[in-house]
């Protein structure tokens, strides 16, 4: 013990104890650190030859693409790379369900839900700045949300905008606020790492008290290496083969505010939630349920009360309500980037219903197993 708490951080997180039942589940948050690693240093890049200014701001985007040099491809990486980070983010967060972290690091998992929330808040912010057709109308139609809160909205979105449309006020605010949340994207992955750290990992059983462990290195850092190796492989097929494949055509022509695009619809990783919201008549009640899609996260650690039955993994009615959430918020995905009509809009409803049931049995499922064992 002395040794140890003589050698730096560097040989102490190498000498970590790890439980020794890790999965390639668990290289989720290396790779989402790496990402974020990745947009920021593309991002101040971009942020060089980048004009937040809505008459030259869109020509300033295909400067980046033609004239600078590697700008294509440092565009490229940062646009694939905002998908990818979500894909990742959205498996860490499945991990996570699946294996009940909110009950066993209820700290850490609502720490990881707030990343989660700035991460949202930062990609919205990144898709506007492009001032294509669909970064222009995305960004009218999200604000406007916010008026339909009751006596404030109004003036709340007029606040956004910095005037009574998405304009130049607006285009500032975004690249700033882009420009800095990040970096609090960081801070708050380093207070997830510590509160992951205060009482180690959990292992597949969703336990902390492992008898047997191994040290970080070199079992896990040479799985963390793999996991890098299949994340670069991913952003150089989609940078150099694919680099819109994930974007909407939509967003090429210059922003219009006299032309209103066939379909408005965020980016994929929002298209859960736009369900929701298009799925309730009432906006306030929309936008009170888009919100609460993501803040009822914030409520499964209540169940860390009752503690921890059965493990997860060997309880097979969890199972059937998770995958099944699994399966419904992949149908949401895709309702939300059909067009609002018939059969659509009325199958939105009973999926958007079951998925917040979903959730409720999640959370009230270990009180309901303490009982029926007790």
């Amino acid at each position: 013990m002395h040794k140890l708490r003589q050698a730096n951080p560097a040989e102490q997180l190498l000498s970590l104890p790890s439980p020794m039942s890790f999965s390639i589940w668990w290289n989720g948050g290396s790779i989402l650190g790496l990402l974020l690693g990745l947009q920021i240093l593309t991002g101040l890049f971009l942020s060089m030859h980048y004009t937040a200014d809505m008459t030259n701001t869109f020509a300033s985007v295909i400067h980046i693409m033609r004239d600078v040099p590697a700008g294509w491809l440092f565009r490229n990486l940062h646009a694939n790379g905002a998908s990818l980070f979500f894909v990742f983010l959205y498996l860490h967060v499945g991990r996570g369900l699946y294996y009940q972290s909110y009950i066993s690091q209820p700290h850490t998992w609502m720490v990881g839900v707030t990343i989660f929330l700035v991460s949202m808040g930062t990609a919205f912010l990144g898709y506007v700045l492009p001032w294509g057709q669909m970064s222009f109308w995305g960004a009218t139609v999200i604000t406007n949300l916010v008026s339909a809160v009751p006596y404030l909205g109004g003036s709340i979105v007029e606040w956004i905008w910095g005037g009574f449309s998405v304009g130049q006020s607006t285009l500032n605010r975004f690249f700033s606020l882009h420009f800095i949340l990040p970096f609090l994207i960081g801070a708050l992955s380093g207070l997830h790492v510590l509160f992951l750290h205060e009482k180690g990992s959990t292992n597949p059983l969703g336990e902390l008290n492992h008898v047997s462990k191994i040290p970080f290195h070199p079992y896990y850092s040479w799985k963390d290496i793999v996991g890098f190796v299949v994340l670069f492989s991913m952003l150089i097929i989609l940078g150099f083969f694919f680099p819109s494949l994930l974007g909407d055509p939509e967003n090429f022509n210059h922003a219009s505010p006299m032309v209103t695009p066939v379909h408005i619809q965020p980016e994929w990783y929002f298209l859960f939630a736009y369900a929701i919201l298009r799925s309730i008549p009432s906006k306030l009640g929309g936008v009170v349920a888009l919100a609460a899609s993501v803040m009822i996260l914030y409520l499964l650690p209540l169940s860390a009360s009752y503690g921890k039955i059965v493990p997860a993994s060997f309880t097979p009615p969890y199972q059937v309500i998770y995958w099944n959430l699994i399966v419904f918020f992949i149908l949401l995905t895709w309702l939300g980037a059909c067009p609002i009509e018939e059969p659509y809009a009325t199958l939105a409803v009973p999926v958007s219903i079951l998925y917040f049931l979903s959730f409720v049995i999640l959370t009230s499922m270990p009180a309901v197993w303490k009982k029926l064992l007790s």
